[in-house]
């Protein structure tokens, strides 16, 4: 609990002091501070995870040499202080008063939930730092000077997604609104089922899945293991470097009409039987300080088959050799994306959240690969960040003009160019890193991210080491663009 506390002290300070520079790092730049600055240590709260009372702290670059005070301006939509809500020190006329006490480096005020479940959902409560009265050096406001309690819609900070250091084995959902993260591991699921009016089938490209319509086959009992089925083995796989294999993925774009298993028809015998390479487990080996292993034990191989039935779907499946198969009844599911099969479980299983509650999944991703322009097919690739273009969300890139250090603290609302925005899942991915020789973190993009709910973001990645130099830790800075 200490080392958190302490995290977040240093992540808070370097936003005081070093908030329009594009460095990752506290100890980069002049560390000479002269004057006393307050902050907030967080510019935002979710709701929900304040069921009763919830420390909320102000921090200072510098111990305190005296006592003094700091000034707020509570600011509600949709709440009544003492109804909803209420602070210790108590608010007077929305002005909150907080002490600064000689000796410390922070202060905190209670806030108070006084209902709870909630009974409405855009409830929000702002603090804004108006004024601090501290006679011994001259006070400035720096940094996150406002902070936000809401119930969806954060005002940013910094997210660290649990993706698993260098073998990441877990797919990270974040929800920047209300600033939370989900997290399952990869090889959980093998198939997505279109929860939209389509009738679309997607592969867990996370763990580099291919599949490819087995000629002549009308019955996905007649199939098997023979000479025709290895040929395609040789085929139907991830990196083979034959541009012609992009057939049996779907699209990195995402495009819903790019999949590798063709639109589910009314008619049966219209409804291939596919061979499906189920790909790879997440690595388990020790992994080289700077490299990743996302690839473990292979998964094997299924036949499949998918109708429509009831208004969702039939999935037919076995391995290759089984003279029977299993069938399953999947149902579309109101709210979601998606509804996710595992064949490890034989189960529906839950996957992502709903549809309106995440923005961005840190996740592996099989993408297409060019050399020198030169289309190579399909190809596996880790860090990489995908936006949830099915519920809505889009995003853009922002390359920063050269020696521009305020460019990236300066870009608000009036900046976003609406036209930018796409749903293109390869539009974040992999373009804020180079790994291939050298492994940098590009300092000079950062991204604009439309949410489901018409919400604007700013978002740049900070690093995607550990203090070990180990790849698989991703940390990510975000704020609401006003």
């Amino acid at each position: 609990m200490k080392n958190f506390r302490l995290g977040k002290l240093v992540i808070a300070i370097v936003a005081l002091v070093f908030f329009s520079s594009c460095e990752k790092d506290s100890n980069n730049g002049n560390s000479d501070v002269r004057d006393f600055i307050v902050a907030f240590s967080d510019p935002s709260i979710p709701y929900r995870e304040i069921e009763t009372t919830r420390e909320v702290e102000l921090v200072f670059s510098e111990i305190a040499q005296g006592n003094g005070t700091i000034e707020l301006q509570v600011s509600p939509s949709k709440a009544i202080y003492g109804v909803d809500f209420a602070t210790v020190p108590a608010a007077v006329e929305h002005k909150l008063i907080v002490p600064i006490v000689k000796g410390t480096k922070s202060s905190t005020f209670t806030f108070e939930n006084l209902i709870f479940p909630y009974d409405r959902m855009d409830k929000t409560i702002q603090f804004t730092i108006v004024k601090v009265n501290y006679e011994v050096k001259s006070p400035k406001i720096q940094g996150y000077n406002v902070m936000m309690i809401s119930f969806d819609t954060s005002l940013g900070g910094i997210m660290t997604p649990n993706v698993g250091g260098p073998t990441q084995p877990n797919q990270v959902y974040v929800d920047l609104g209300g600033k939370a993260m989900y997290e399952v591991k990869r090889n959980s699921w093998d198939l997505a089922f279109d929860s939209s009016n389509e009738f679309r089938v997607r592969l867990n490209g996370s763990v580099y899945m291919a599949a490819g319509i087995i000629k002549g086959a009308n019955s996905i009992d007649d199939v098997r293991d023979d000479s025709a089925i290895q040929a395609m083995k040789n085929l139907v796989k991830i990196g083979t470097f034959d541009p012609l294999n992009l057939e049996y993925i779907d699209d990195p774009s995402g495009d819903p009409n790019k999949t590798a298993i063709h639109s589910i028809s009314d008619v049966d015998a219209n409804n291939k039987v596919y061979l499906v390479n189920m790909g790879f487990d997440p690595g388990t080996d020790a992994v080289e300080p700077g490299s990743v292993l996302v690839t473990g034990k292979e998964r094997g191989w299924k036949k499949i088959r998918i109708l429509k039935r009831s208004g969702g779907y039939l999935l037919q499946y076995a391995d290759i050799n089984d003279t029977t198969h299993k069938e399953v009844l999947i149902a579309k599911t109101a709210g979601f994306n998606f509804t996710f099969f595992s064949f490890n479980t034989n189960a529906i299983v839950q996957v992502e959240p709903s549809k309106t509650k995440w923005d961005l999944n840190f996740t592996v991703f099989t993408n297409k690969v060019d050399q020198a322009g030169d289309p190579k097919g399909s190809y596996g690739y880790s860090d990489f960040i995908v936006q949830n273009s099915y519920g809505g969300v889009k995003a853009y890139k922002v390359t920063i003009p050269a020696g521009d250090k305020n460019f990236y603290k300066a870009y608000n609302l009036q900046n976003v160019e609406e036209n930018l925005l796409s749903n293109d899942f390869t539009i974040i991915g992999g373009t804020w890193r180079e790994v291939a020789n050298a492994k940098v973190l590009y300092k000079n993009v950062f991204y604009v991210i439309k949410d489901a709910k018409g919400h604007y973001y700013k978002m740049r990645m900070l690093d995607f080491f550990n203090e070990k130099g180990d790849r698989g830790y991703p940390k990510f800075e975000y704020s609401l663009l006003r």
